[in-house]
């Protein structure tokens, strides 16, 4: 198998793989390293989460109160963290819970893959561009002049990389990745579909009424160990490159505009949007649908909350929250007292009307000392 699909799939060709026999309890006890408890020693033959457990599956647990969960299911076994002495079911106690259920699942369920080998014969390569050694490349694939590609790479169906690009070794293209001119792409690095790198960024200027667009003479330049998620669009520099630092992740459906600069090791969730020239540190976290305004900064380790805007920089290790984004305790404060609204609205108009009645008594007491 081409190393640089183990995780996520391989292009190279193999037979379909037939379900894996059935395991004894013990069986599996003894693949993952742990210990069974329990007299009972079930056959297995899926390995399932607790929501979707069947007849003959294992499941996981990881926490004592989803005990009464895993009675009440179908599952005949599970995978804990220790030895919960309220349990019915026989358990399998590992030290690392998610490794051992990951290990079992691939047991009885290899994930299956395209199988493609070299280059297919209905992409279309440039004569300029290079292929590093056991790199595959799958139909319908686009080269360009001068793309060079690294060893070992998984470029499947339907990817453009478009002239000039240049991708590492060990790097994965799920369909229909496009990679605009000069985009360069480290090793390692993992695209999933429809991700479009190089785009022209979003900047105009109006003359005689009409917006023109500024020129976009950049490119982008994702470093190494990078997973950038379905559909998500990197624009490119004005003048130089929009930069993803090494070991960043990004989540489906993000928006990262030209002249942005992302640090190492940072998680970007879903429907963020970061506008133009904006930078970020090492290990900053943007929680969903976050929206940073142009030439923000983000310094290392801060953390967005959900759907905040960001109108100001954001200090070292500093957690925002809210729109426009303020101090989380700050932030929490304020939603405290917008939860209040209704009942502080209550009593104000209460106040309002007893005002009301000691003005109309007032007046009567006036208007009859008048009158005496």
């Amino acid at each position: 198998m081409n190393p640089a699909a183990s995780k996520y799939g391989s292009g190279s060709p193999r037979q379909e793989q037939e379900a894996m026999s059935e395991l004894r309890l013990s069986e599996i006890a003894a693949m993952v390293g742990g210990v069974r408890h329990g007299e009972e020693n079930p056959v297995i033959s899926e390995a399932l989460p607790l929501q979707d457990a069947t007849r003959a599956c294992i499941t996981l647990v990881d926490h004592e109160k989803h005990l009464d969960r895993l009675h009440d299911s179908a599952a005949v076994a599970a995978i804990a963290s220790q030895a919960y002495s309220s349990s019915r079911k026989p358990l399998v106690v590992v030290e690392d819970l998610h490794a051992a259920f990951v290990k079992i699942i691939l047991h009885f369920r290899q994930p299956r893959q395209d199988e493609f080998d070299g280059v297919a014969p209905t992409a279309v390569v440039h004569p300029t561009a290079t292929i590093g050694e056991g790199t595959v490349v799958g139909p319908g694939t686009t080269i360009g002049a001068d793309v060079r590609i690294g060893s070992r790479c998984v470029i499947h169906p339907g990817c453009h990389l478009q002239v000039g690009s240049c991708i590492g070794d060990d790097t994965i293209l799920f369909p229909n990745v496009t990679l605009y001119a000069e985009t360069k792409v480290g090793s390692r690095v993992i695209l999933h579909s429809g991700v479009v790198l190089g785009a022209h960024g979003f900047g105009f200027r109006q003359h005689n009424g009409v917006h023109q667009p500024t020129p976009q003479l950049g490119w982008v330049e994702i470093e190494d160990d990078v997973e950038i998620g379905a559909g998500t669009t990197i624009d490119r520099g004005t003048y130089g490159p929009t930069r993803i630092g090494a070991g960043t992740k990004i989540d489906n459906l993000v928006q990262i505009g030209h002249n942005c600069s992302i640090g190492r090791h940072n998680l970007i969730c879903s429907h963020v949007g970061i506008a133009g020239s904006c930078r970020t540190g090492d290990y900053v976290v943007l929680a969903g649908q976050v929206g940073l305004a142009d030439h923000v900064t983000i310094h290392d380790r801060a953390v967005i909350g959900a759907r905040s805007g960001v109108m100001r920089d954001v200090g070292p290790g500093e957690v925002v929250l809210g729109a426009p984004a303020l101090p989380i305790k700050q932030a929490m404060q304020v939603n405290a007292l917008v939860a209040k609204l209704p009942e502080l609205r209550r009593h104000v108009r209460e106040l309002d009307r007893r005002q009301s009645l000691i003005e109309q008594a007032l007046h009567g007491q006036n208007a009859a000392r008048d009158a005496a």
